[in-house]
């Protein structure tokens, strides 16, 4: 009963070890009380200037804009003045006379009529 009772033991202590986690020391620095105020430093000497830089190079021309839409319709104009009245034509010539026309056949004779007696009454 012994040996398996060490074994188990051995077989658990490695499995632990196993899955031991591997911590890093974190130094943390918490701030003391403030010392005294130093001494101003002296002015600095004025630096050099800097070199002119180089121009640089012209942009590239930008695309043409969009076409404009096309403009709304213009209002229809108002309608014009009525005309003067035109003058009245001249009249006409006289037409010429007409020619006489024909004269007609003569008609023939009547028959004689006949003889109607009046009689008092």
């Amino acid at each position: 009963m012994k040996h398996p009772l060490i074994l188990l033991t051995l077989i658990g202590t490695i499995g632990l070890a196993a899955c031991e986690r591997q911590t890093d020391t974190v130094v943390l620095t918490v701030p003391g009380p403030a010392g005294e105020k130093g001494a101003t430093g002296d002015t600095g000497n004025t630096g050099s200037r800097g070199a002119t830089g180089v121009e640089g190079v012209q942009g590239a021309t930008g695309n043409t804009g969009n076409t404009g839409n096309t403009g709304d319709t213009g209002a229809t104009g108002d309608t014009g003045a009525t005309g003067n009245t035109g003058n009245t034509g001249n009249t006409g010539g006289t037409g010429a006379t007409g020619d006489t026309g024909a004269t007609g056949d003569t008609g023939e004779t009547g028959d004689t009529g006949d003889t109607v007696i009046v009689v008092p009454q």
